[in-house]
């Protein structure tokens, strides 16, 4: 069965804790603690050990979304007293030292990247990133790419080339201005394009933001049970 949750940043901008409080009133099954910002990322490692998460079969850390380049070595330290088994999702576009990255291994989950990016959005983007970190995992976020390309082929294509990579979901709808909103209908039809490329064993996370005045755990529960409809599809298994 699928592990199904949220970022902690789409629940609580900059305050992990809180959404936690929200998470451990619904049914969810994977979290990704969110540290976006580069102040965010040694408060949060350093909180840790103080952390209920016995709720959660698949936990990963998203890595800060942008650093000044003299914070890169002070990020990686970081990142090593992160629990070992956790994947640190990652955007391509902060990476400078690559070998450093690589020594990482498959605990770099690298995530395709919104219009915003320069690098990261394509296949021939990832596949050049996946060249610099060969043992490096794959964090497939459906609202970006359905941003780059409405029509989805070129999530076709990323998902075929690196499926065997795939580790974790990012699922929202991500609008003009590359904010995560909640799934509308279109989204859904889009989304429901590449459910059959993606293993039903894959954790998704969902970045929805919720609405201010809504009550919070009944929108985490409606959000979670919308993509767990629009991901049941089984997976065709295509004969030799």
């Amino acid at each position: 069965m699928r592990p199904l949750g949220f970022s902690t940043g789409a629940l609580a901008y900059g305050d992990f804790r809180c959404a936690l409080r929200i998470l451990a009133e619904t049914d969810a099954t994977a979290v990704e603690l969110s540290a976006l910002r580069q102040s965010e990322l040694g408060p949060l490692v350093a909180s840790l050990k103080e952390l209920d998460l016995s709720q959660y079969a698949h936990i990963s850390v998203h890595l800060p979304s942008a650093i000044e380049p003299d914070f890169e070595s002070a990020l990686l330290t970081l990142a090593r007293e992160i629990p070992s088994e956790w994947l640190l999702v990652t955007h391509p576009d902060i990476i400078r030292s690559w070998r450093a990255w690589e020594s990482l291994g498959s605990r770099v989950c690298i995530e395709n990247m919104d219009k915003r990016k320069e690098v990261g959005q394509t296949a021939r983007h990832l596949r050049r990133v996946f060249g610099q970190l060969p043992d490096a995992t794959f964090c497939f976020d459906i609202g970006h790419a359905h941003q780059v390309d409405p029509t989805m082929g070129e999530a076709v294509l990323i998902l075929e080339e690196f499926q065997d990579k795939l580790c974790q979901l990012h699922i929202s709808e991500v609008n003009s201005e590359s904010k995560h909103d909640p799934i509308s209908l279109e989204a859904a039809m889009a989304f429901e394009v590449v459910a059959t490329l993606i293993p039903e064993n894959v954790p998704a996370i969902l970045e929805s933001k919720i609405p201010r005045g809504i009550d919070p755990v009944a929108q985490v529960t409606s959000e979670m049970e919308l993509v767990d409809h629009l991901l049941s599809i089984p997976v065709e298994v295509v004969g030799d």
